[in-house]
């Protein structure tokens, strides 16, 4: 097996036993390259927990669900940051650093919940709901957050909209996140129609299968997944929330309901543990590659902008959300 450098192979040796000999070398010269470049640039990579994990253990300095991303963002001291997520979470890293380059490697890594909703469809629903506040799920575009009251994310959803002290709320844009947090508080949640893809494909018959090929195990569900799916889990929680409960727990076996690679991330840190895999893939996540991160370094590809006067507003949107 062709190793380009000990650097590499020392990376290897964290991560072998979820990326196959086979596979190693196709990744070894770019992670030697991105290392090089990081410290050239004086560049970070955040990386999410969906990504895979020759970028996640390999390359990326920061890791994390969009809470955690969102908050270490405000504290690094890079010159360049490399999101390896989608573009919304870039969008919200350039919103915390506008001085920063913000780099997103693939333009097209976009997201199911960002795409359904507008700011004009925040516009109309203050017509229809006036002085109801907007809380946002950060899994949104800038221009949306610019029209919330305040950010949210699935870690701390509860904790936000119970914050504001009002017996309703409008939450937008994941049907399924506002209704499950609907049932965990007093405060009315008003809805919006908007679905993770990878999330709304899990069903209770597929955990009912999965416990009866697999006895005794324990089942993680993310608050994105449909009420019945979470109502039938062991937990429900974020991907930070999910990883925790590994640690804290060491099941014996578990099954993550959320994107594959999250499986793969935690597996690698908690090798007694027998991880079940329900392989649902984000296709966006997956567009980010270690050669075009290394290409995002290498040229400046993809540099992130937004507009000042809608950056001003999604910025107190967001910062709002961190100060809870």
């Amino acid at each position: 097996m062709l190793i380009t450098s000990a650097r590499a192979a020392a990376l290897y040796d964290r991560v072998r036993s979820v990326i196959p000999p086979i596979e190693w070398p196709a990744f070894a010269s770019d992670i030697d390259a991105i290392l090089d470049l990081k410290r050239q640039r004086n560049a970070v990579i955040l990386a999410h927990n969906y990504q895979t994990p020759e970028i996640f253990h390999c390359v990326a300095d920061i890791v994390g669900d969009s809470l955690a991303l969102a908050r270490k963002a405000m504290s690094t001291e890079a010159d360049v940051i490399v999101l390896a997520g989608v573009h919304f979470m870039a969008e919200t890293a350039k919103l915390l650093n506008p001085k920063k380059t913000v780099l997103i490697p693939d333009l097209r890594a976009g997201c199911s919940l960002a795409d359904s909703i507008t700011a004009e469809d925040i516009r109309l629903l203050r017509q229809r709901y006036p002085s109801v506040p907007v809380v946002t799920y950060v899994n949104t575009s800038a221009e949306v957050k610019a029209e919330s009251d305040i950010c949210c994310t699935s870690g701390n959803a509860k904790a936000v909209v119970e914050s504001l002290g009002v017996p309703r709320v409008i939450m937008l844009p994941d049907e399924y996140l506002a209704q499950n947090i609907a049932a965990q508080t007093d405060v009315q949640i008003i809805a919006w129609k908007g679905h993770c893809e990878v999330h709304e494909r899990f069903t209770p018959a597929d955990i009912r299968e999965l416990r009866e090929s697999h006895p005794g195990v324990i089942v993680l569900a993310h608050p994105e997944c449909p009420p019945d799916v979470v109502a039938e889990a062991d937990f429900s929680g974020s991907t930070a929330a999910m990883s925790d409960y590994v640690g804290q727990n060491k099941p014996a076996r578990v099954v993550l309901m959320t994107e594959c690679s999250m499986s793969d991330n935690v597996a690698v840190d908690h090798p007694e543990v027998e991880f079940i895999r329900p392989c649902n893939l984000c296709p966006h996540m997956k567009r980010i590659t270690l050669t075009n991160i290394r290409e995002a370094l290498e040229e400046d590809q993809h540099i992130v902008t937004i507009a000042p006067e809608i950056a001003q507003r999604a910025r107190l949107a967001v910062e709002r959300m961190l100060a809870i």
